[in-house]
Protein backbone atom coordinates (compact mmCIF):
# COMPACT_ATOMS: atom_id res chain seq x y z
CA UNK A 1 0.00 0.00 0.00
CA UNK A 2 1.17 3.49 -0.81
CA UNK A 3 1.73 6.01 1.93
CA UNK A 4 -0.63 8.96 1.78
CA UNK A 5 1.01 12.35 1.57
CA UNK A 6 -0.20 15.88 2.22
CA UNK A 7 1.62 17.26 -0.82
CA UNK A 8 1.65 16.51 -4.52
CA UNK A 9 4.33 17.21 -7.10
CA UNK A 10 3.27 19.39 -10.05
CA UNK A 11 4.91 21.29 -12.88
CA UNK A 12 3.87 24.94 -12.75
CA UNK A 13 4.94 27.08 -15.69
CA UNK A 14 7.85 24.74 -16.39
CA UNK A 15 9.03 24.58 -12.79
CA UNK A 16 8.75 21.56 -10.50
CA UNK A 17 6.96 22.60 -7.30
CA UNK A 18 4.88 21.05 -4.56
CA UNK A 19 1.31 21.85 -3.63
CA UNK A 20 -0.95 20.89 -0.78
CA UNK A 21 -3.17 17.95 -1.62
CA UNK A 22 -6.83 18.95 -1.93
CA UNK A 23 -6.10 22.53 -2.97
CA UNK A 24 -7.16 24.11 -6.23
CA UNK A 25 -4.82 25.15 -9.02
CA UNK A 26 -5.54 28.77 -8.10
CA UNK A 27 -4.50 28.19 -4.49
CA UNK A 28 -1.46 26.15 -5.46
CA UNK A 29 -0.31 28.83 -7.88
CA UNK A 30 -0.72 31.57 -5.25
CA UNK A 31 1.23 29.50 -2.73
CA UNK A 32 4.08 29.32 -5.25
CA UNK A 33 4.06 33.02 -6.04
CA UNK A 34 2.05 32.87 -9.28
CA UNK A 35 -0.95 35.22 -9.52
CA UNK A 36 -3.84 34.07 -11.70
CA UNK A 37 -6.40 36.79 -12.52
CA UNK A 38 -9.93 36.30 -11.21
CA UNK A 39 -13.20 38.19 -11.20
CA UNK A 40 -15.95 35.99 -9.76
CA UNK A 41 -13.62 34.37 -7.21
CA UNK A 42 -13.31 35.77 -3.69
CA UNK A 43 -11.27 34.20 -0.91
CA UNK A 44 -14.17 34.45 1.59
CA UNK A 45 -16.59 32.57 -0.68
CA UNK A 46 -16.93 29.13 -2.22
CA UNK A 47 -15.71 29.04 -5.85
CA UNK A 48 -18.21 29.65 -8.63
CA UNK A 49 -16.35 29.37 -11.93
CA UNK A 50 -18.75 31.81 -13.58
CA UNK A 51 -16.41 34.33 -15.23
CA UNK A 52 -13.78 31.85 -16.60
CA UNK A 53 -11.13 34.53 -16.21
CA UNK A 54 -8.94 32.17 -14.19
CA UNK A 55 -8.64 29.53 -16.93
CA UNK A 56 -5.30 27.74 -17.26
CA UNK A 57 -3.82 25.16 -19.57
CA UNK A 58 -3.39 21.65 -18.16
CA UNK A 59 -1.49 19.01 -20.11
CA UNK A 60 -3.69 16.28 -21.64
CA UNK A 61 -6.84 18.32 -21.00
CA UNK A 62 -8.86 18.98 -24.15
CA UNK A 63 -10.01 22.39 -22.96
CA UNK A 64 -8.78 25.15 -20.68
CA UNK A 65 -9.90 24.59 -17.10
CA UNK A 66 -11.08 27.01 -14.42
CA UNK A 67 -8.33 27.10 -11.81
CA UNK A 68 -10.63 28.30 -9.01
CA UNK A 69 -12.35 24.93 -8.61
CA UNK A 70 -10.01 22.42 -10.30
CA UNK A 71 -8.00 20.43 -7.75
CA UNK A 72 -4.32 19.71 -8.28
CA UNK A 73 -3.27 16.11 -8.84
CA UNK A 74 0.12 14.46 -8.68
CA UNK A 75 2.12 15.04 -11.86
CA UNK A 76 -0.19 17.74 -13.19
CA UNK A 77 1.49 20.04 -15.73
CA UNK A 78 0.03 23.55 -15.64
CA UNK A 79 0.60 26.67 -17.71
CA UNK A 80 -1.00 29.76 -16.21
CA UNK A 81 0.11 32.39 -18.72
CA UNK A 82 0.68 30.58 -22.01
CA UNK A 83 -0.22 32.28 -25.30
CA UNK A 84 -3.37 30.14 -25.51
CA UNK A 85 -4.45 31.14 -22.01
CA UNK A 86 -3.79 34.85 -22.54
CA UNK A 87 -5.75 34.84 -25.80
CA UNK A 88 -8.70 33.19 -24.05
CA UNK A 89 -8.66 35.67 -21.17
CA UNK A 90 -8.58 38.63 -23.54
CA UNK A 91 -11.54 37.28 -25.53
CA UNK A 92 -13.48 36.67 -22.30
CA UNK A 93 -12.77 40.22 -21.15
CA UNK A 94 -13.72 41.68 -24.53
CA UNK A 95 -17.03 39.81 -24.48
CA UNK A 96 -17.76 41.07 -20.96
CA UNK A 97 -16.87 44.64 -21.89
CA UNK A 98 -18.95 44.49 -25.07
CA UNK A 99 -22.12 43.99 -23.03
CA UNK A 100 -21.07 46.31 -20.19
CA UNK A 101 -22.30 49.94 -20.17
CA UNK A 102 -19.73 52.59 -21.02
CA UNK A 103 -20.04 54.40 -17.70
CA UNK A 104 -16.47 54.12 -16.42
CA UNK A 105 -15.84 57.87 -16.22
CA UNK A 106 -18.92 58.47 -14.07
CA UNK A 107 -19.04 55.14 -12.23
CA UNK A 108 -18.84 55.30 -8.43
CA UNK A 109 -16.43 52.35 -8.42
CA UNK A 110 -13.92 54.35 -10.48
CA UNK A 111 -10.33 53.10 -10.21
CA UNK A 112 -11.12 50.41 -7.66
CA UNK A 113 -13.27 48.52 -10.16
CA UNK A 114 -11.78 45.03 -10.49
CA UNK A 115 -13.03 44.64 -14.05
CA UNK A 116 -11.39 47.90 -15.09
CA UNK A 117 -8.09 46.94 -13.44
CA UNK A 118 -8.14 43.49 -15.01
CA UNK A 119 -8.89 44.83 -18.49
CA UNK A 120 -5.87 47.13 -18.16
CA UNK A 121 -3.72 44.21 -17.01
CA UNK A 122 -4.79 42.19 -20.05
CA UNK A 123 -4.29 45.12 -22.40
CA UNK A 124 -7.94 45.22 -23.43
CA UNK A 125 -9.32 48.64 -24.34
CA UNK A 126 -12.16 48.98 -26.84
CA UNK A 127 -13.62 45.49 -27.42
CA UNK A 128 -13.74 44.12 -30.97
CA UNK A 129 -17.19 42.66 -30.44
CA UNK A 130 -20.63 44.20 -30.42
CA UNK A 131 -23.22 42.91 -28.02
CA UNK A 132 -26.61 43.95 -26.77
CA UNK A 133 -26.34 45.86 -23.52
CA UNK A 134 -28.70 45.39 -20.60
CA UNK A 135 -30.16 48.46 -18.93
CA UNK A 136 -32.12 48.41 -15.69
CA UNK A 137 -33.62 51.17 -13.60
CA UNK A 138 -31.33 52.16 -10.73
CA UNK A 139 -32.72 51.08 -7.34
CA UNK A 140 -31.83 52.50 -3.97
CA UNK A 141 -32.75 52.47 -0.32
CA UNK A 142 -31.15 54.43 2.55
CA UNK A 143 -28.09 52.17 2.42
CA UNK A 144 -27.58 50.62 -1.02
CA UNK A 145 -27.65 51.85 -4.61
CA UNK A 146 -28.04 48.99 -7.07
CA UNK A 147 -27.43 49.36 -10.80
CA UNK A 148 -27.92 45.97 -12.44
CA UNK A 149 -26.89 47.43 -15.79
CA UNK A 150 -23.31 47.13 -14.49
CA UNK A 151 -23.72 43.65 -13.01
CA UNK A 152 -21.31 41.02 -14.44
CA UNK A 153 -23.22 38.05 -12.96
CA UNK A 154 -20.29 36.96 -10.83
CA UNK A 155 -22.54 35.59 -8.01
CA UNK A 156 -20.38 37.25 -5.36
CA UNK A 157 -23.22 39.29 -3.80
CA UNK A 158 -25.45 36.21 -3.81
CA UNK A 159 -22.86 34.06 -2.07
CA UNK A 160 -21.67 36.77 0.32
CA UNK A 161 -25.21 37.37 1.55
CA UNK A 162 -25.69 33.64 2.09
CA UNK A 163 -22.26 32.38 3.16
CA UNK A 164 -20.91 35.37 5.12
CA UNK A 165 -24.03 37.09 6.43
CA UNK A 166 -26.34 34.06 6.47
CA UNK A 167 -29.25 36.17 5.19
CA UNK A 168 -29.72 34.52 1.77
CA UNK A 169 -31.65 37.49 0.35
CA UNK A 170 -30.24 37.37 -3.18
CA UNK A 171 -30.56 34.74 -5.89
CA UNK A 172 -30.11 34.38 -9.64
CA UNK A 173 -33.23 34.34 -11.80
CA UNK A 174 -34.01 33.81 -15.48
CA UNK A 175 -31.64 32.46 -18.12
CA UNK A 176 -29.31 33.64 -20.86
CA UNK A 177 -29.36 37.36 -21.64
CA UNK A 178 -32.24 37.89 -19.19
CA UNK A 179 -30.34 36.44 -16.20
CA UNK A 180 -30.20 38.84 -13.26
CA UNK A 181 -29.71 39.04 -9.51
CA UNK A 182 -33.03 39.33 -7.70
CA UNK A 183 -34.29 39.87 -4.17
CA UNK A 184 -37.01 37.39 -3.23
CA UNK A 185 -39.27 37.13 -6.31
CA UNK A 186 -37.65 40.14 -7.99
CA UNK A 187 -38.87 42.48 -5.26
CA UNK A 188 -37.75 46.10 -4.97
CA UNK A 189 -34.62 46.77 -2.95
CA UNK A 190 -36.50 48.63 -0.24
CA UNK A 191 -35.39 49.38 3.30
CA UNK A 192 -37.33 46.44 4.73
CA UNK A 193 -35.65 43.91 2.44
CA UNK A 194 -32.00 44.96 2.56
CA UNK A 195 -30.55 46.77 5.55
CA UNK A 196 -27.20 48.33 6.36
CA UNK A 197 -24.81 45.37 6.63
CA UNK A 198 -22.85 46.19 3.43
CA UNK A 199 -21.68 42.61 2.83
CA UNK A 200 -22.94 42.53 -0.76
CA UNK A 201 -21.31 45.89 -1.52
CA UNK A 202 -17.91 44.88 -0.15
CA UNK A 203 -17.85 41.81 -2.38
CA UNK A 204 -19.12 43.38 -5.62
CA UNK A 205 -16.17 43.72 -8.06
CA UNK A 206 -17.80 46.42 -10.19
CA UNK A 207 -20.15 49.38 -9.71
CA UNK A 208 -23.38 47.40 -9.54
CA UNK A 209 -23.64 47.86 -5.76
CA UNK A 210 -22.64 51.09 -4.02
CA UNK A 211 -22.85 52.20 -0.38
CA UNK A 212 -25.26 55.13 -0.64
CA UNK A 213 -23.86 57.32 2.19
CA UNK A 214 -20.45 57.20 0.49
CA UNK A 215 -21.66 58.05 -3.01
CA UNK A 216 -19.68 60.82 -4.72
CA UNK A 217 -16.98 60.60 -2.06
CA UNK A 218 -13.37 59.81 -2.89
CA UNK A 219 -13.04 56.02 -3.44
CA UNK A 220 -11.12 53.98 -0.89
CA UNK A 221 -9.92 50.41 -0.91
CA UNK A 222 -12.51 49.15 1.55
CA UNK A 223 -16.24 49.17 2.11
CA UNK A 224 -18.17 49.85 5.29
CA UNK A 225 -19.93 46.89 6.87
CA UNK A 226 -21.52 46.24 10.25
CA UNK A 227 -20.17 42.68 10.34
CA UNK A 228 -16.43 43.10 9.79
CA UNK A 229 -14.16 45.05 7.45
CA UNK A 230 -13.78 43.33 4.11
CA UNK A 231 -11.35 44.42 1.42
CA UNK A 232 -13.11 44.81 -1.90
CA UNK A 233 -10.39 43.21 -4.00
CA UNK A 234 -10.78 39.44 -4.26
Amino acid sequence: MGVETDVVDIILNGKAVQAQSGTTILQAAAANGVAIPTLCFHRDLSPTGACRMCVVEVARSRTLVASCHTLVTHGMVIETHSAKVLRARKVIMELMMASHPDFCLVCDKANICEMRALSAELGVGVPRFRAKKRFYQIEENPYVIRDLSKCVLCYRCVKACKEVKGANLFSMARRGFEMKVVVDDDAALDKEVCRDCGICISHCPVGALVWRPDRFRKPTDSARTSCRPLVIKG
